[in-house]
C-alpha cells in the first residue's frame, strides 16, 4: 500500500493596527499567528500587515491578500481576531462566504473561529444566520416608520444626493460597511442610504 502524501496548506497571516491607538504593534499579533501556524504544520506564503482603521478604504495588503485568495495563491486566511479582519459581523460573513467559494478556510485565533473543523463551520452559519437577522430587523424597522410616516401625511422622500456621494454609498456598501456605519461616516441620513441602496438591488 503506497503511502498517502498530505499536503501542507498555504497560510496567509493577517494584522491590522489602527492608527487611531499610538504603540500599537502588529508584532503582538503576528508573533502568535506564526507560532500557530507552525503548531499546525502551514506554509506561511505571506503576511500582509495594514496600518489602518477599521473604516477606511485604503487597507491596500488586506487588497492584496484578497487578490491572492482569488488567484488560489493560499488555502488558508489566518487573522488574530476578526476586528482586525473585518469592520462588522457583516464584513466577516461576507468574506467568509467568498472564501467558501474558494475552498479557502479562515482562522481567527483569539475567538477560536476554524472552518477547517466541523465546530468552526457551525458557528460560521450561526453568525451568517445572525447578520441575516439583524438586516432583516432594520429593513422590517425602516419600512414600518416609513408606512407610520405616509399614514401621517408627512413627506417621506429626502432630497436627491450627488453622483459622487451616491457612489461612496456603493463602494462603502460592497467593502462590507452597514447601512448605519455608512450614514454615520458620511454624515447622511439612514434613510436616504437605505433608499439607494435598495434601488441599486432593484435595477440589478
Amino acid at each position: 500500500m503506497k503511502n498517502q502524501v498530505i499536503q501542507t496548506k498555504r497560510v496567509a497571516l493577517y494584522a491590522r493596527v489602527s492608527t487611531q491607538d499610538k504603540g500599537q504593534d502588529p508584532e503582538t499579533q503576528l508573533t502568535q499567528l506564526r507560532e500557530y501556524a507552525s503548531r499546525r504544520n502551514f506554509d506561511v506564503i505571506g503576511e500582509f500587515i495594514d496600518y489602518a482603521s477599521g473604516t477606511t478604504q485604503d487597507r491596500i495588503q488586506y487588497k492584496l491578500m484578497m487578490a491572492a485568495a482569488k488567484k488560489r495563491k493560499l488555502d488558508v486566511v489566518l487573522v488574530w481576531r476578526y476586528d482586525r479582519f473585518a469592520r462588522s459581523t457583516q464584513a466577516l460573513v461576507n468574506a467568509m462566504k467568498e472564501f467558501q467559494s474558494m475552498g479557502i478556510d479562515f482562522i481567527s485565533y483569539q475567538e477560536n473561529i476554524d472552518t477547517t473543523t466541523p465546530t468552526g463551520e457551525l458557528i460560521f452559519h450561526v453568525m451568517a444566520s445572525l447578520a441575516q437577522f439583524e438586516s432583516s430587523l432594520i429593513s422590517q424597522r425602516v419600512k414600518a416608520g416609513m408606512a407610520r410616516a405616509k399614514a401621517q401625511g408627512k413627506r417621506i422622500s429626502r432630497p436627491t444626493i450627488s453622483i459622487d456621494r451616491q457612489n461612496e454609498i456603493f463602494e462603502l456598501q460592497k467593502s462590507g460597511l452597514s447601512m448605519n456605519k455608512i450614514s454615520k461616516q458620511l454624515g447622511i441620513a439612514y434613510g436616504t442610504v437605505y433608499n439607494y441602496l435598495s434601488k441599486s438591488k432593484d435595477t440589478v
